[in-house]
């Protein structure tokens, strides 16, 4: 047989996904629209739409399946015992911090639901309202949550670790006059009051909040303040279910669900908004091509309800296709180490949802931890939140899971409310490309194009990611701020105005993978080299003592900038000069000559934002003795004093 010189064409995208991507692209309407109805088996329309989508007048938002009736919460719990879930697990409870685990059904919960909506009413709230919960996961916060887009009022879930500052900031930031906390939470064992920092921002608010009440949560037998007229307890706040109904109130598709402030930087957060109709419809089509939810899996989320993962996925999402979802309510490694690897066991978890930080925080306690339990039920892991590293993912996948199961990568943000970039799952499966989080989702035309002209970049070549086409999940509007909706979006660059600007820098491959490089500003030129922070930082991870990494770029005369790199080492291994060559050396192996080094510090920890993510712009401002600007959503103070001490260690050598 003679031998053929055309190399073989290998297809990466399965045809049925190509074909789904081709035709949302020849009529991005026409094909959500079809969806839409696709999806009418999970979401209940009291009344079907009568329009698909519209552009709103004089900048006003744009909106989704116009004239529907429906309500998410019905969609999510009634609808699904109407189809017979109702004796079925819709949450499991486990508080590891205390040891408590308890399980919900779907009926058990609707009457949970039902008494809160009904307070809610008697107590005055009513259908467009704002209330706002600053509460850890647990099922009074997420039935809180329920309970209002029942009555038609307005949630937005914020993270209870947020200092009195940023929680001000996001009640006036939503206009929220009714807060829902509890006394203390317990973390690692201390106690904290949240129910102070719930006043000292009370305080500050602009917004004038007409009720607080407080969950006492029994972590303590001290009662917290309470301002008498304007505080009680949630106990008593149940007791005015005797004067509410529990009804449903439908809304239209359009009305808002909820509103979810973006952690701000150095400007106010983002009060980003998201509606009943178009909002269910895209979180239920991407649990089903991405996720592959299916009446019989476990869910485990291990996001916060405070953050936008676990609003999409935790409270919503999920429990509309009949399947319960893990409330966490802890830390992944208190009191031990292997806390989550207990729960996915005892609970026979199906699906999971790992942040990368959550990766790399159990890779540096190694496999040994995850050997002790039976992980048999896992079928897929799921990461997103930022680029993941690909040592950390070849951990879990190989040394962990022992290669038996994926675990894959995909992007989104708070304004898309569920994922725009990954691999489809739930449809067909498509080969993983470490480090890449996948192709632009059908449905959403994306490409990486130069920021500064607008036009699409070659395979290979540095860009950000752009969306040229409205979906059902991208937000429509800023809460009662559409001037900045606009430009922060749509109009966010001179060359790229009419298309959605994320803010993300990426590049695409010649099989259409998009890789993440970090934000489209964090960006180190080394001798006019543009080198992404995450390319760097995959490098030094995938050195064997690295468990986590951050770089930035620092002013140089004659090459205009270097990195300093800081890096927290896996368990077992001890910080030497020796080991900082070895690790500077690795990654000029790894990534070239071109990543050049002013030097690497070895630290016990980052400063992150309470979402996971390395606050890369803080270190940078600390390294140059600039103010590090807006700290309300740093994680834990204690990490920024110890790349103080790092920097001021590093310079000293310099010296």
């Amino acid at each position: 047989m003679e031998s053929s010189d055309k190399s073989e064409e290998v297809i990466l995208i399965p045809p049925y996904v190509k074909y789904l991507i081709e035709v949302a692209k020849k009529d991005p309407i026409k094909f959500w629209e079809r969806i839409a109805e696709e999806n009418t088996s999970y979401v209940y329309w009291k009344k079907k739409w009568d329009k698909t989508f519209e552009w709103g007048e004089n900048g006003k938002p744009y909106r989704w399946f116009i004239g529907g009736i429906t309500n998410a919460t019905y969609s999510h719990i009634d609808y699904q015992i109407e189809k017979g879930y109702g004796n079925k697990a819709i949450y499991i409870y486990e508080n590891t911090e205390i040891g408590v685990t308890k399980t919900y059904t779907f009926s058990q919960y609707k009457s949970i639901v039902e008494k809160y909506a009904s307070a809610m009413r008697g107590f005055g709230i009513k259908k467009g309202d704002r209330i706002l919960t600053y509460m850890p996961t647990r099922p009074e916060s997420v039935a809180i949550l329920h309970a209002a887009a029942r009555i038609g009022a307005i949630h937005s879930s914020v993270y209870a670790g947020f200092s009195a500052g940023a929680l001000r900031d996001r009640i006036d930031g939503v206009g929220a006059e009714w807060v829902f906390t509890q006394d203390y939470n317990l973390r690692r064992g201390k106690m904290l009051n949240l129910k102070s920092i719930v006043d000292e921002a009370v305080a500050g608010a602009k917004t004038p909040v007409k009720k607080v009440v407080v969950l006492k949560s029994g972590y303590s037998q001290n009662d917290v303040n309470m301002v008498r007229g304007r505080d009680l307890y949630l106990d008593e706040f149940l007791d005015y279910s005797k004067d509410g109904s529990s009804e449903v109130e439908w809304v239209e598709s359009n009305e808002p669900i909820f509103i979810t402030p973006t952690s701000g930087t150095t400007a106010k957060p983002k009060p980003v908004v998201q509606k009943h109709g178009p909002f269910q419809n895209y979180v239920v089509t991407m649990a089903r091509w991405v996720y592959g939810l299916k009446p019989t899996d476990t869910w485990f989320i291990t996001s916060d309800v405070g953050w936008q993962a676990g609003i999409s996925y935790m409270v919503w999402g999920v429990p509309i296709f009949g399947i319960p979802s893990i409330l966490y309510d802890g830390v992944p490694d208190y009191p031990r180490p292997d806390m989550w690897w207990e729960v996915i066991e005892r609970n026979k978890v199906t699906k999971i949802w790992f942040s990368p930080t959550a990766i790399r925080l159990l890779m540096k306690y190694g496999t040994e931890y995850a050997r002790k339990h039976d992980l048999s039920s896992i079928e897929v892991i799921f990461s997103a939140g930022e680029p993941l590293n690909p040592a950390p993912l070849k951990w879990l996948m190989y040394e962990v899971l022992n290669g038996r199961v994926p675990v894959i990568d995909h992007y989104w943000q708070t304004e898309t409310g569920a994922p725009v970039v990954g691999y489809t799952y739930g449809i067909q499966m498509m080969p993983i490309k470490v480090g890449s989080a996948g192709v632009p989702l059908p449905g959403i035309i994306g490409e990486v194009v130069d920021e500064d002209t607008g036009e699409p970049v070659k395979p290979g070549e540095r860009g950000v990611l752009i969306i040229r086409n409205p979906f059902p999940g991208f937000t429509s509007e800023l809460w009662q701020d559409q001037e900045r909706y606009w430009k922060s979006y749509w109009e966010a660059r001179p060359s790229l105005k009419g298309v959605i600007y994320t803010g993300d820098a990426a590049y695409i491959d010649k099989d259409g993978y998009i890789w993440f490089m970090g934000r489209a500003d964090d960006v180190i030129k080394v001798a006019a080299h543009r080198i992404g922070t995450f390319e760097l930082e995959s490098a030094l991870v995938s050195h064997p003592a690295v468990a986590e990494a951050a770089v930035i770029g620092v002013p140089d005369p004659i090459r205009g900038q270097v990195v300093v790199g800081f890096v927290v080492l896996k368990h077992g291994y001890q910080g030497s000069e020796g080991l900082k060559k070895e690790i500077m050396e690795h990654v000029k192996k790894v990534f070239g000559p071109i990543a050049v080094f002013r030097g690497i510090e070895i630290v016990k920890s980052m400063p992150k934002t309470r979402s996971g993510k390395i606050m890369r712009r803080v270190i940078r401002a600390v390294y140059l003795n600039k103010s590090p600007g807006d700290l309300s959503s740093l994680e834990d103070e204690a990490s920024l004093e110890e790349i103080r001490r790092a920097i001021e260690e590093f310079k000293k050598e310099l010296e």
